[in-house]
Protein backbone atom coordinates (compact mmCIF):
# COMPACT_ATOMS: atom_id res chain seq x y z
CA UNK A 1 0.00 0.00 0.00
CA UNK A 2 1.28 3.57 -0.70
CA UNK A 3 2.49 5.59 2.22
CA UNK A 4 0.49 8.43 1.81
CA UNK A 5 -0.52 10.00 4.73
CA UNK A 6 -3.80 9.26 4.26
CA UNK A 7 -3.52 5.80 4.51
CA UNK A 8 -1.51 6.27 7.76
CA UNK A 9 -4.26 8.26 9.61
CA UNK A 10 -6.25 5.06 9.46
CA UNK A 11 -3.49 2.24 9.45
CA UNK A 12 -5.15 0.02 12.36
CA UNK A 13 -8.53 -0.15 10.66
CA UNK A 14 -7.32 -0.49 6.78
CA UNK A 15 -5.36 -3.95 8.12
CA UNK A 16 -8.39 -5.14 9.95
CA UNK A 17 -10.66 -4.40 6.79
CA UNK A 18 -7.97 -6.61 4.72
CA UNK A 19 -8.67 -9.26 7.46
CA UNK A 20 -12.65 -9.14 7.07
CA UNK A 21 -12.11 -9.12 3.42
CA UNK A 22 -10.04 -12.34 3.84
CA UNK A 23 -12.44 -13.86 6.38
CA UNK A 24 -15.77 -13.55 3.67
CA UNK A 25 -13.67 -14.57 0.90
CA UNK A 26 -13.98 -17.97 2.67
CA UNK A 27 -16.38 -20.47 0.08
CA UNK A 28 -17.47 -24.15 -0.01
CA UNK A 29 -16.36 -24.19 -3.48
CA UNK A 30 -12.43 -23.65 -3.41
CA UNK A 31 -12.37 -21.29 -7.20
CA UNK A 32 -14.80 -19.18 -5.97
CA UNK A 33 -11.81 -17.96 -2.76
CA UNK A 34 -9.35 -18.53 -5.57
CA UNK A 35 -10.94 -16.04 -8.14
CA UNK A 36 -11.72 -13.82 -5.17
CA UNK A 37 -8.34 -13.78 -3.94
CA UNK A 38 -6.87 -13.31 -6.98
CA UNK A 39 -8.53 -9.94 -7.52
CA UNK A 40 -8.66 -8.78 -4.06
CA UNK A 41 -4.88 -8.93 -3.56
CA UNK A 42 -3.77 -7.53 -6.68
CA UNK A 43 -2.58 -3.80 -5.32
CA UNK A 44 -5.42 -1.89 -6.18
CA UNK A 45 -5.58 1.34 -3.99
CA UNK A 46 -8.82 0.68 -2.12
CA UNK A 47 -9.91 4.16 -2.12
CA UNK A 48 -13.60 3.41 -1.48
CA UNK A 49 -13.01 1.76 1.71
CA UNK A 50 -10.53 4.09 2.69
CA UNK A 51 -12.94 7.14 2.39
CA UNK A 52 -15.17 4.74 4.38
CA UNK A 53 -12.86 5.41 7.37
CA UNK A 54 -11.93 8.30 6.82
CA UNK A 55 -15.17 9.67 6.63
CA UNK A 56 -16.44 7.69 9.37
CA UNK A 57 -13.50 8.83 11.49
CA UNK A 58 -13.93 12.36 10.84
CA UNK A 59 -17.50 12.37 12.35
CA UNK A 60 -16.32 10.73 15.68
CA UNK A 61 -17.48 7.01 14.62
CA UNK A 62 -15.01 3.99 15.53
CA UNK A 63 -15.61 0.53 16.14
CA UNK A 64 -16.03 -2.33 14.06
CA UNK A 65 -19.53 -1.62 12.33
CA UNK A 66 -17.41 1.13 10.28
CA UNK A 67 -14.99 -1.41 9.07
CA UNK A 68 -17.08 -4.18 8.03
CA UNK A 69 -18.69 -1.22 6.12
CA UNK A 70 -15.58 -0.42 4.28
CA UNK A 71 -15.24 -4.09 3.69
CA UNK A 72 -18.57 -4.11 1.69
CA UNK A 73 -17.88 -1.32 -0.13
CA UNK A 74 -14.83 -3.10 -1.43
CA UNK A 75 -16.99 -6.17 -2.21
CA UNK A 76 -18.95 -4.36 -4.35
CA UNK A 77 -16.64 -2.66 -6.18
CA UNK A 78 -14.83 -6.41 -6.71
CA UNK A 79 -17.67 -7.59 -8.08
CA UNK A 80 -18.12 -4.39 -10.43
CA UNK A 81 -14.96 -5.22 -11.51
CA UNK A 82 -14.98 -9.20 -12.63
CA UNK A 83 -18.08 -8.00 -14.49
CA UNK A 84 -16.64 -5.04 -15.85
CA UNK A 85 -13.57 -6.81 -17.42
CA UNK A 86 -15.71 -10.13 -18.96
CA UNK A 87 -18.08 -6.96 -20.79
CA UNK A 88 -15.08 -5.04 -21.70
CA UNK A 89 -12.80 -8.14 -22.73
CA UNK A 90 -10.33 -6.68 -20.85
CA UNK A 91 -7.02 -9.12 -20.89
CA UNK A 92 -4.80 -6.69 -18.21
CA UNK A 93 -5.98 -4.58 -15.13
CA UNK A 94 -3.38 -3.80 -12.20
CA UNK A 95 -0.55 -5.13 -14.07
CA UNK A 96 -1.48 -8.31 -14.08
CA UNK A 97 -4.18 -11.02 -16.28
CA UNK A 98 -7.42 -10.02 -15.32
CA UNK A 99 -9.57 -12.96 -13.95
CA UNK A 100 -11.86 -13.51 -17.18
CA UNK A 101 -8.39 -13.72 -19.43
CA UNK A 102 -6.88 -16.54 -16.19
CA UNK A 103 -10.07 -18.56 -15.77
CA UNK A 104 -13.13 -17.21 -18.31
CA UNK A 105 -15.80 -15.42 -18.35
CA UNK A 106 -18.07 -17.50 -16.91
CA UNK A 107 -16.55 -18.01 -13.68
CA UNK A 108 -15.69 -14.78 -13.48
CA UNK A 109 -19.22 -13.53 -14.04
CA UNK A 110 -20.52 -15.70 -11.39
CA UNK A 111 -17.74 -14.96 -8.63
CA UNK A 112 -18.57 -10.81 -9.07
CA UNK A 113 -22.25 -12.53 -8.29
CA UNK A 114 -20.51 -14.10 -5.33
CA UNK A 115 -18.90 -11.13 -4.18
CA UNK A 116 -22.39 -8.66 -4.54
CA UNK A 117 -24.27 -11.33 -2.59
CA UNK A 118 -21.87 -11.48 0.02
CA UNK A 119 -22.18 -8.34 0.15
CA UNK A 120 -25.48 -7.67 1.10
CA UNK A 121 -24.94 -10.21 3.58
CA UNK A 122 -22.34 -8.16 5.25
CA UNK A 123 -24.85 -5.21 4.82
CA UNK A 124 -27.52 -7.08 6.82
CA UNK A 125 -25.12 -8.13 9.82
CA UNK A 126 -24.81 -4.37 9.96
CA UNK A 127 -28.37 -3.91 10.46
CA UNK A 128 -28.52 -0.30 9.65
CA UNK A 129 -31.66 0.26 7.19
CA UNK A 130 -30.26 4.14 6.32
CA UNK A 131 -26.83 2.33 4.99
CA UNK A 132 -28.70 -0.44 3.23
CA UNK A 133 -30.89 2.15 1.45
CA UNK A 134 -27.98 3.90 0.12
CA UNK A 135 -25.83 1.02 -0.81
CA UNK A 136 -29.04 -1.33 -2.62
CA UNK A 137 -29.84 2.36 -4.79
CA UNK A 138 -26.09 2.80 -5.81
CA UNK A 139 -25.63 -1.25 -7.56
CA UNK A 140 -28.94 -0.39 -9.06
CA UNK A 141 -27.50 3.06 -10.12
CA UNK A 142 -24.13 1.89 -11.56
CA UNK A 143 -25.79 -1.26 -13.10
CA UNK A 144 -27.89 1.63 -15.33
CA UNK A 145 -24.57 3.68 -15.86
CA UNK A 146 -22.56 0.51 -17.11
CA UNK A 147 -25.60 -0.63 -19.67
CA UNK A 148 -25.67 3.29 -20.42
CA UNK A 149 -22.07 3.41 -21.36
CA UNK A 150 -22.71 -0.02 -23.37
CA UNK A 151 -25.15 1.58 -25.12
CA UNK A 152 -23.30 4.31 -26.60
CA UNK A 153 -20.23 1.83 -27.40
CA UNK A 154 -19.23 3.37 -31.41
CA UNK A 155 -22.03 6.25 -30.99
CA UNK A 156 -19.71 9.18 -32.09
CA UNK A 157 -22.38 11.41 -31.14
CA UNK A 158 -22.17 10.72 -27.60
CA UNK A 159 -22.22 14.16 -25.73
CA UNK A 160 -20.14 15.93 -23.38
CA UNK A 161 -23.76 15.55 -20.78
CA UNK A 162 -24.27 12.30 -21.64
CA UNK A 163 -20.59 11.43 -20.48
CA UNK A 164 -20.83 12.94 -17.57
CA UNK A 165 -24.13 10.98 -16.92
CA UNK A 166 -22.30 7.58 -17.94
CA UNK A 167 -19.20 8.48 -14.93
CA UNK A 168 -22.10 9.58 -12.38
CA UNK A 169 -23.56 6.09 -12.52
CA UNK A 170 -20.83 3.74 -13.31
CA UNK A 171 -17.75 5.35 -11.16
CA UNK A 172 -18.75 7.93 -8.98
CA UNK A 173 -21.96 6.50 -7.83
CA UNK A 174 -19.55 4.07 -5.65
CA UNK A 175 -17.44 6.80 -4.23
CA UNK A 176 -20.54 8.67 -3.28
CA UNK A 177 -22.21 5.63 -1.22
CA UNK A 178 -18.67 5.41 0.30
CA UNK A 179 -19.15 8.43 2.05
CA UNK A 180 -22.54 8.93 2.17
CA UNK A 181 -23.42 5.69 3.98
CA UNK A 182 -20.49 6.47 6.35
CA UNK A 183 -22.19 9.65 7.45
CA UNK A 184 -25.50 7.76 7.93
CA UNK A 185 -23.29 4.77 10.03
CA UNK A 186 -21.85 7.56 11.74
CA UNK A 187 -25.42 9.65 12.57
CA UNK A 188 -24.15 12.38 10.49
CA UNK A 189 -26.14 15.57 10.54
CA UNK A 190 -28.75 16.29 7.61
CA UNK A 191 -25.93 19.22 6.44
CA UNK A 192 -22.85 16.72 7.04
CA UNK A 193 -24.53 13.63 5.07
CA UNK A 194 -25.66 15.67 2.15
CA UNK A 195 -22.31 17.47 2.01
CA UNK A 196 -20.59 14.05 2.26
CA UNK A 197 -22.66 12.87 -0.02
CA UNK A 198 -21.89 15.35 -2.63
CA UNK A 199 -18.02 15.30 -1.97
CA UNK A 200 -18.42 11.46 -2.94
CA UNK A 201 -19.83 12.47 -6.24
CA UNK A 202 -17.55 15.41 -6.78
CA UNK A 203 -14.18 13.46 -6.46
CA UNK A 204 -15.50 10.08 -7.97
CA UNK A 205 -16.23 12.02 -10.79
CA UNK A 206 -12.57 13.97 -10.88
CA UNK A 207 -10.90 10.46 -10.35
CA UNK A 208 -12.83 8.85 -13.93
CA UNK A 209 -11.81 12.40 -15.70
CA UNK A 210 -8.36 11.53 -14.96
CA UNK A 211 -8.79 8.08 -15.45
CA UNK A 212 -9.91 8.83 -19.14
CA UNK A 213 -7.27 11.43 -19.46
CA UNK A 214 -4.91 9.15 -18.59
CA UNK A 215 -5.87 6.61 -21.15
CA UNK A 216 -3.99 8.87 -24.14
CA UNK A 217 -1.53 10.44 -21.55
CA UNK A 218 -0.44 7.47 -19.56
CA UNK A 219 1.82 4.42 -20.25
CA UNK A 220 0.86 0.74 -20.01
CA UNK A 221 3.48 0.20 -17.40
CA UNK A 222 2.57 2.75 -15.17
CA UNK A 223 -1.19 2.54 -15.99
CA UNK A 224 -1.41 -0.96 -14.89
CA UNK A 225 -3.21 -1.61 -18.53
CA UNK A 226 -3.27 -1.37 -21.85
CA UNK A 227 -3.08 2.09 -23.02
CA UNK A 228 -5.69 2.93 -25.47
CA UNK A 229 -8.29 0.37 -23.81
CA UNK A 230 -11.26 2.85 -23.97
CA UNK A 231 -10.17 3.86 -27.99
CA UNK A 232 -10.38 -0.01 -28.68
CA UNK A 233 -13.80 -0.90 -27.31
CA UNK A 234 -15.14 2.64 -29.18
CA UNK A 235 -15.88 4.44 -25.94
CA UNK A 236 -16.76 7.63 -26.52
CA UNK A 237 -14.56 9.48 -23.69
CA UNK A 238 -14.34 13.46 -22.76
CA UNK A 239 -11.35 13.93 -24.48
CA UNK A 240 -12.66 12.05 -27.56
CA UNK A 241 -15.83 14.09 -26.93
CA UNK A 242 -14.03 17.53 -26.95
CA UNK A 243 -11.80 16.61 -29.58
CA UNK A 244 -14.69 16.41 -32.20
CA UNK A 245 -16.43 19.17 -31.16
CA UNK A 246 -13.31 21.99 -30.52
CA UNK A 247 -10.58 20.52 -32.53
CA UNK A 248 -10.31 20.89 -36.54
CA UNK A 249 -12.56 19.02 -39.17
CA UNK A 250 -9.42 16.62 -39.68
CA UNK A 251 -9.05 15.85 -35.98
CA UNK A 252 -12.73 15.66 -35.95
CA UNK A 253 -13.06 12.87 -38.68
CA UNK A 254 -10.15 10.81 -37.32
CA UNK A 255 -11.46 10.72 -34.33
CA UNK A 256 -15.41 10.29 -35.62
CA UNK A 257 -14.15 7.18 -37.66
CA UNK A 258 -11.99 5.55 -34.48
CA UNK A 259 -14.63 5.45 -32.58
CA UNK A 260 -17.21 3.89 -35.07
CA UNK A 261 -14.68 1.21 -35.79
CA UNK A 262 -13.20 0.65 -32.57
CA UNK A 263 -9.34 -0.98 -32.69
CA UNK A 264 -6.16 1.21 -31.89
CA UNK A 265 -4.66 1.11 -35.08
CA UNK A 266 -4.83 4.96 -35.65
CA UNK A 267 -3.78 4.88 -31.67
CA UNK A 268 -0.54 7.53 -32.16
CA UNK A 269 -2.66 10.28 -34.26
CA UNK A 270 -5.65 10.28 -31.93
CA UNK A 271 -3.15 10.52 -29.19
CA UNK A 272 -1.71 13.22 -31.39
CA UNK A 273 -5.09 15.04 -32.02
CA UNK A 274 -6.46 14.71 -28.49
CA UNK A 275 -3.32 16.61 -27.19
CA UNK A 276 -3.18 19.36 -29.45
CA UNK A 277 -6.75 20.12 -29.86
CA UNK A 278 -6.61 20.54 -26.12
CA UNK A 279 -8.79 18.15 -24.91
CA UNK A 280 -6.47 16.66 -22.26
CA UNK A 281 -6.05 20.45 -21.00
CA UNK A 282 -9.59 20.70 -20.96
CA UNK A 283 -10.27 17.16 -18.89
CA UNK A 284 -7.87 18.10 -17.00
CA UNK A 285 -8.83 21.18 -16.05
CA UNK A 286 -12.54 19.94 -15.01
CA UNK A 287 -11.05 17.39 -12.67
CA UNK A 288 -9.02 19.89 -11.00
CA UNK A 289 -12.90 21.72 -10.67
CA UNK A 290 -14.49 18.87 -9.39
CA UNK A 291 -11.88 18.42 -6.41
CA UNK A 292 -11.79 21.80 -5.17
CA UNK A 293 -15.60 21.66 -5.48
CA UNK A 294 -15.07 18.34 -3.04
CA UNK A 295 -12.97 19.76 -0.67
CA UNK A 296 -15.49 22.74 -0.58
CA UNK A 297 -17.54 20.24 0.78
CA UNK A 298 -15.63 19.47 4.51
CA UNK A 299 -15.93 22.53 5.52
CA UNK A 300 -18.41 20.95 7.35
CA UNK A 301 -16.77 18.02 9.15
CA UNK A 302 -14.78 19.74 12.40
CA UNK A 303 -11.41 20.17 11.69
CA UNK A 304 -9.32 16.81 12.26
CA UNK A 305 -6.68 14.92 11.33
CA UNK A 306 -9.26 12.59 9.27
CA UNK A 307 -10.68 16.09 7.73
CA UNK A 308 -7.08 16.79 6.38
CA UNK A 309 -6.46 13.88 4.98
CA UNK A 310 -9.45 13.29 3.04
CA UNK A 311 -8.21 16.74 1.58
CA UNK A 312 -5.01 15.06 0.54
CA UNK A 313 -6.78 12.14 -0.28
CA UNK A 314 -8.79 14.30 -2.89
CA UNK A 315 -5.81 16.30 -4.39
CA UNK A 316 -4.05 12.98 -4.70
CA UNK A 317 -6.74 12.03 -7.37
CA UNK A 318 -5.65 14.62 -9.64
CA UNK A 319 -2.33 14.74 -9.47
CA UNK A 320 -1.61 10.43 -9.69
CA UNK A 321 -0.31 8.94 -12.57
CA UNK A 322 -1.92 5.70 -13.12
Amino acid sequence: MQPQAFYRAVADDFSAVDDIIKKQLTSRVPLVSKIGDYITSAGGKRLRPLLVLLCGKALGREGDDLRLLAATIEFLHTATLLHDDVVDMSGMRRGRKTANATWGNAPSVLVGDFLYSRSFEMMVELGSMPVMKILSQATRIIAEGEVLQLSKVRDASTTEETYMEVIRGKTAMLFEASTHSAAALAGATPEQSEALRTFGDHLGVAFQLVDDLLDYRGDAETLGKNVGDDLAEGKPTLPLIYTMREGTAEQAALVRKAIQKGGIEDLESIRAAVEESGSLDYTAQLARDYVARAIACLESLPPSEYRDALVELSEFAVARTH
